[in-house]
């Protein structure tokens, strides 16, 4: 999916391609934990099938419904994640999230928002049941209209020329971002 992003180099293209076996040590030397292992959307190992507990999706669903249309990238991602938990297993989402009231065009992922009725959706065709959310993430102060995008806010801010405006913006804070859990059904449901 990355090649499809418009502002990488060639060389942070080539940095990319041995991320899943760079990252799970990278992620052990912040402290003893969980082991953490990675793959690539469409080459997740056969041995994972049914015995992972936990996927998370932090601040990426919007990239993979803005690319659907060009690789079905949310479909084989919420797919794998379903045929990788076990039964009863857990999947987190923290996601930007836009207003119900917007078009679903501009809540497609190209923003960075997504709604939340479209992720609950999402995650519910794929198999999933919604089971809990939480409000840690919430922050009502970001109301976008359709002309904005969330990386105008930090911790990105792009530059938008006017400094009253990008005062406005790190005044808002961070996105507004949905945090919910969903689980895999076990065998008994």
């Amino acid at each position: 999916m990355y090649p499809l992003f418009d502002y990488y180099s060639a060389e942070e293209l080539a940095a990319k391609s041995t991320w899943s076996e760079r990252w799970p040590s990278e992620v052990m030397t912040l402290g003893e934990g969980a082991r953490a292992e990675a793959f690539y959307l469409g080459s997740m190992p056969e041995a994972w099938i049914g015995e992972v507990d936990a996927f998370l999706f932090v601040r990426s669903l919007h990239n993979l419904e803005a690319f659907e249309d060009e690789g079905g990238y949310r479909t084989r991602a919420l797919s794998e994640a379903f045929r990788a938990l076990k039964p009863g297993g857990i999947v987190g989402v923290v996601q930007h999230m836009g207003p119900e009231s917007h078009s679903d065009e501009w809540a497609s992922g190209d923003n960075g928002y997504l709604k939340r009725s479209a992720v609950i959706a999402s995650m519910e065709t794929a198999g999933f049941v919604l089971d809990g959310e939480s409000d840690v993430n919430l922050n009502p102060a970001d109301v976008p209209s359709e002309s904005e995008y969330v990386w105008r806010l930090p911790p990105t801010s792009e530059q938008v020329g006017d400094a009253e405006l990008a005062e406005a913006y790190a005044e808002i804070g961070e996105s507004n971002r949905m945090t919910l859990r969903f689980r895999k059904p076990g065998a008994d449901e």
